[in-house]
């Protein structure tokens, strides 16, 4: 599960910010939100609330960027992604970490870099510890080999093997040696090396990004009649006038007709390079994209299987495409498949959740989402502008999240929980009323009138 988030000199984000969902002990309310592993306490939801251009959709971007930077090695056009608030800002390092745990086990990782130069200096992961310590498991600074900790203790066997990757990978600054140890490697179930193996996994598997542009996600939703049918019923509680979803076949020349070139050639690099950094024998993926909305199975060295959506409307005979539904149902697509997920540990990042939604649908699949996923150790991380859902009800006071620019433009993130509002305070009205930040502000402006 996710445990903290933290950026520096970023696109908006100039100092050390972080977003936690580490769970106040204050706070009692909605105690199904939290998920206990060990001694610490879990937040299962972050609502990130905030002005537009206040530094929200950077937020998700950062989780994006450590994920891209795992597969593909830092961007060529990530050189101006540092904060531009300063022109010191341009050779500093850049510093990105997550915090989480895999089957029970507390990690910090992250990676620093000049952007503008694109270099990583630094990477590392640690498994931190209940007592507050923090267990070094490899480092590698700048030119040098990466170094495994003191406590790792490998066999003579893996310590060989590590120094030869270790020496091979030195020199790679775009790339993170995390990405290495998981490229075509493979690890014992009982070796001393595996938490490179679970820490990528879970990174690249465990975190699904969603934006409103395009959304992609790993899921067996649409490869059975039965789940076929829950989201056709799931879709009617909607009330979007789609009364049914099938899928059919089409062949790569088909899908190359209804997505840019550029897109699905990205499309299928990324599905070939996960596939080869995971040793997968199998992998599905859903992506809408747009007007699109396609399942893609890969099955070793075999041709894609991809299938698209069928719609039906009421009782019309007709089917409809994907293309021809509203913004709105289009989107709902996103969501439904973070509700059929049967993936355990899974973190869902949304940006603009709410994005052409009736506010009460968005409410609507709040709630259905939590019912869904009551007993799983399910996250879910959105932004939103949404403040109909800013209710104590429905969420805890230190799942509340708001993102400012402060006077010199950088994007600041802090709780809804410093606030120490009364639990029946009218939330909604409060943050529109500015009481909490990260509204806009308006400058004053006059037309000119013709004399």
């Amino acid at each position: 599960m996710l445990l903290r988030v933290s950026v520096e000199n970023y696109k908006s984000f100039d100092k050390k910010e972080e977003l936690s969902l580490l769970s106040s002990s204050k706070i009692q309310t909605n105690k199904s939100h939290r998920v206990k592993i060990k001694q610490t306490n879990i937040l299962k939801n972050a609502v990130v609330y905030g002005a537009n251009a206040s530094g929200k959709s950077n937020l998700v971007k950062v989780i994006a960027f450590i994920k891209n930077v795992l597969i593909e090695g830092l961007p060529v056009n990530s050189v101006n992604d540092f904060c531009r608030n300063s022109l010191e800002n341009q050779n500093r390092e850049s510093v990105f970490e997550l915090q989480f745990t895999v089957e029970d086990k507390f990690y910090a990782y992250g990676f620093s870099a000049i952007l503008n130069k694109r270099e990583i200096t630094e990477e590392w992961l640690f498994e931190l510890m209940q007592d507050g310590s923090a267990h070094n498991l490899f480092i590698r600074e700048k030119d040098r080999a990466p170094v495994l900790g003191d406590g790792v203790n490998p066999t003579t066997s893996e310590k060989n093997r590590f120094s030869v990757y270790a020496e091979d990978f030195a020199g790679h600054n775009t790339q993170l040696f995390l990405a290495e140890m998981n490229r075509g490697k493979k690890y014992e179930d009982n070796s001393k090396l595996l938490f490179f193996k679970n820490v990528f996994e879970w990174i690249i598997n465990h975190i699904v990004v969603i934006n409103p542009n395009i959304g992609i996600s790993n899921t067996d939703a649409y490869y059975s009649e039965e789940s076929l049918d829950t989201i056709s019923n799931l879709i009617k509680t909607f009330d979007t006038g789609v009364s049914e979803i099938k899928t059919k076949q089409i062949t790569v020349e088909e899908m190359s007709q209804m997505v840019p070139k550029e897109v699905l050639s990205e499309i299928f690099g990324t599905l070939k390079k996960q596939m080869q950094m995971t040793n997968l024998p199998e992998l599905k993926m859903t992506w809408r994209i747009a007007d699109g909305f396609f399942n893609i199975r890969i099955t070793g060295a075999g041709e894609p299987e991809i299938t698209t959506l069928v719609l039906k409307h009421g009782k019309s005979v007709f089917d409809f495409s994907f293309d021809e539904e509203s913004d709105g149902t289009k989107r709902l697509f996103d969501l439904i498949d973070m509700l059929m997920s049967k993936r355990e540990d899974v973190v869902f990042v949304v940006d603009e959740l709410e994005r052409s939604l009736h506010p009460k649908l968005t409410e609507h699949f709040l709630k259905l989402f939590m019912e869904a996923h009551e007993a799983d150790r399910v996250q879910l991380v959105f932004t939103t502008h949404e403040d109909t859902i800013m209710d104590q009800e429905l969420f805890r006071r230190d799942e509340i999240w708001f993102v400012e620019r402060d006077g010199s433009n950088a994007s600041k993130i802090y709780s809804l929980d410093r606030f120490k509002e009364r639990y029946d305070k009218k939330l909604s009205k409060a943050y529109l009323e500015g009481r909490y930040g990260a509204i806009p502000v308006f400058k004053q402006f006059t037309f000119r009138k013709e004399g």
